[in-house]
């Protein structure tokens, strides 16, 4: 939770709005933490796109 806290931090500095992140359906604490994190589920990205149990999300840096 630290670390999640660490690189939103780091976005934020950066000037970015929306962090998004990637994990698959086996990492059952990842997606845990991310929802309770405040991510929502979202579209897949990238090369995640074509991978069936890929689970990405997002969430506004204010």
């Amino acid at each position: 939770r630290r670390i999640l806290a660490a690189l939103e931090d780091d976005a934020r500095a950066a000037g970015r709005t929306r962090m998004v992140l990637e994990t698959g359906t086996r990492q059952p604490e990842a997606i845990a933490l991310y929802a309770s994190s405040g991510y929502s589920p979202c579209e897949k990205f990238g090369h995640y796109r074509t991978y069936e149990s890929s689970r990405c999300y997002a969430k506004p840096l204010r």
